[in-house]
């Protein structure tokens, strides 16, 4: 009992961390209206122009500092990622970031494949579930974390990607140990792709 007890403690904890960070995220996203963005350049710190600045998901993820690429992966069919950060929070999680790229002419879907493969998730609909990472030092695969719920601590509800738009990624998982600092991130249908931990 004290097992099942202390598993119900650690995934209360998970779920709480996880909605304290999307309202901190929502809250620092959440000052003005789309517009305001578009009018005022966006808020990019690499002065990049606002049309490269990807877009909030709508689904939990907050849209990422785009300045730094640890890695990235294409599909071969115009679906691009790019890793901005992988980040250990408190409570042992490690949040990576990232911007998912049409960089075809045409609209491109995301693969159902990236979803994952368990029964408890495919409820959510389309999502990121599908992300792995490896640890190669510890010999230890990490998936994405679920709510109490089951729910996929992922972005959720990309289904179509027109040409050159770019939507925010982020997926959590339980953190390597401290003495880790570079893993696999994998993703169905995509080549794999090493980043380095912050």
């Amino acid at each position: 009992m004290s097992m099942w007890h202390g598993a119900k403690a650690r995934r209360a904890a998970a779920v709480a961390l996880a909605a304290t960070a999307l309202t901190v995220s929502l809250t620092a996203c959440g000052s003005g209206g789309g517009n305001d963005a578009k009018e005022n350049g966006g808020s990019s710190t690499s002065g990049e122009p606002s049309a490269d600045t990807p877009k909030d998901d709508g689904a939990g993820g907050e849209t990422p500092d785009t300045s730094q690429v640890l890695a990235t992966m294409s599909n071969g069919n115009g679906l691009e990622i790019a890793f901005h950060s992988a980040k250990r929070d408190e409570g042992g999680f490690l949040t990576v970031t990232g911007t998912l790229t049409n960089t075809s002419s045409k609209q491109q879907y995301a693969p159902v494949e990236w979803n994952g493969q368990e029964q408890q998730v495919r409820r959510t609909g389309r999502s990121f579930a599908g992300f792995t990472l490896v640890d190669k030092a510890e010999k230890k695969r990490y998936y994405v974390l679920r709510d109490t719920d089951g729910y996929p601590l992922t972005t959720t509800g990309v289904v179509a990607v027109k040409p050159d738009e770019k939507v925010a990624v982020f997926a959590q998982f339980p953190a390597p140990p401290d003495s880790t600092t570079q893993v696999d991130i994998q993703l169905p249908l995509m080549p794999t792709a090493t980043i380095e931990i912050s």
